[in-house]
């Protein structure tokens, strides 16, 4: 690294800045940029996975299922006997050498996919409402999002665009969030697109080490927005569309009052500042004398660039992490996702820990509290079971305050709790059940607040 008390402001090439800014560019456009298609919003990359999840759908869950085999049978393979095929390549033996916990969830997830996939034994475990939703729908727009971001991200994150809004928004973001001005990224990357992608982008930045266990923790279960497009849905499911410009503003001031709290406090507050490679990265915070924020930002992505310029990694990268993610996240979302579903769906546990929740609705002078209670906790299963539940309910306020409430939860194991689950971010199951009650009762208070103030 040079040193930064020699380094001054240098001009660039243009080859040097267009070796930078197009890539950039071109990750915005596929993964952050939203467009209007067919009467919906949506971004190109959640667009082409949902062109071939349609064009393939009666082969995708068999080939999910393969994939899911392959997880449980190697990894189970890897504990018992360590074959070298595994135990001599690194890549591999980073997916399949796990924990005993892993392993379990490995070979439930696998267990679950055949049953569902053959629709074996209760209809409970397999019917449309349980594992059925999580193979045939949740699943396999996961499984062809993951192949499309696998080798799209790496135009937001390889070529400097992450250096450079890093330099610029460090100011910002340390001192108010405590993160890196490069999770910022993150956020947007998930508000605009998907919630996955945010939790894919910042699983890599973490185990590139750039991000500490603390801060890609914080980042994963904070910032990792819903997107504006399955908002849209939760709010059309209440029959509330008509208010979208008070709910979205509500759904941002949450989510700003949630980051500013939630890692001050247990259990963010307790996850370490250590790094998951040996080696940190720079990510350009200290800036040099005689640099702007601009200009050190600029060296940065420069550089960054120049290092990506082989398309031969590039493929190779991108086939990595596409595989990481089927091998890896696909299980856990297969068993976190259907189990928890068969919970919301079969037995009354969640209307049981949404009871503690009836004083305090009753207390904030909610109408239908009973009603709501049942749809506090319901969301830590599924983020549209909250509004699914709440669309009876006859109070527009109530329900005002239902799909607001189950859009800044975030953290729900259908889909983006099990995605942080299935990564390599040292976040647990009970961590995530636990910054899902405390997200409901930071961000409680301020949507009843404003549907009071609007109703």
């Amino acid at each position: 690294m040079d040193d930064p008390n020699q380094l001054k402001p240098q001009k660039y090439s243009l080859s040097s800045y267009l070796q930078f800014i197009i890539p950039s560019i071109i990750g915005i456009l596929v993964l952050m940029v939203p467009f209007n298609y067919q009467g919906e919003t949506t971004i190109v990359v959640a667009l082409l996975a949902s062109k071939l999840t349609s064009a393939a759908q009666n082969i995708l869950p068999g080939i999910v299922l393969i994939f899911i085999t392959i997880t449980g049978i190697a990894t189970v393979s890897y504990k018992l006997f360590k074959p070298s095929i595994i135990e001599n390549n690194e890549f591999l033996k980073g997916i399949f050498n796990v924990s005993i916990f892993w392993v379990i969830t490995r070979v439930v997830g696998m267990i679950l996919g055949f049953l569902v996939y053959f629709q074996i034994g209760p209809e409970w475990i397999y019917s449309d409402a349980t594992g059925g939703l999580i193979l045939y729908d949740l699943i396999l727009t996961l499984f062809t999002m993951f192949l499309f971001a696998g080798f799209l991200l790496p135009f937001l994150t390889d070529f400097g665009l992450l250096e450079f809004v890093g330099s610029l928004l460090t100011p910002v973001m340390r001192p108010v969030f405590t993160l890196p001005g490069r999770s910022s990224i993150d956020c947007i990357a998930s508000w605009v697109g998907d919630g996955t992608i945010g939790v894919t982008l910042t699983n890599r930045q973490y185990e590139q080490g750039y991000y500490t266990a603390r801060e890609a923790s914080v980042i994963a279960t904070t910032f990792s927005a819903v997107s504006i497009t399955f908002s849209l849905v939760v709010l059309g499911q209440v029959d509330l569309m008509h208010m979208f410009g008070i709910y979205y503003l509500t759904i941002i001031l949450c989510g700003f009052v949630a980051a500013l709290i939630l890692p001050k406090i247990p259990p963010l507050s307790r996850k370490k500042d250590i790094y998951y490679t040996e080696n940190s990265m720079d990510t350009g915070e200290d800036i040099p004398e005689g640099f702007t924020t601009r200009e050190w930002g600029t060296k940065l992505a420069i550089e960054k660039a120049k290092k990506t310029g082989n398309p031969k990694d590039f493929v190779i990268n991108g086939t990595k992490i596409v595989f990481d993610m089927w091998l890896g996240v696909l299980p856990a979302i297969m068993a976190f996702g259907t189990i928890a579903l068969i919970i919301a769906e079969t037995t009354p546990v969640f209307e049981w820990l949404g009871m503690p929740f009836i004083p305090l609705l009753e207390l904030l002078n909610v109408p239908y509290a009973t009603e709501a209670a049942q749809t506090m906790v319901v969301g830590f299963a599924d983020m549209f079971l909250p509004s699914v539940i709440g669309a009876s309910i006859p109070s527009e306020m109530t329900r005002f305050i239902v799909a607001t409430l189950s859009v800044t939860q975030l953290v729900y194991l259908s889909e983006a709790g099990a995605v942080i689950l299935g990564a390599r971010i040292p976040v647990n199951l009970k961590d995530l059940f636990f910054i899902f009650i405390e997200r409901t009762l930071v961000t409680l208070p301020i949507i009843v607040l404003v549907a009071h103030i609007i109703f």
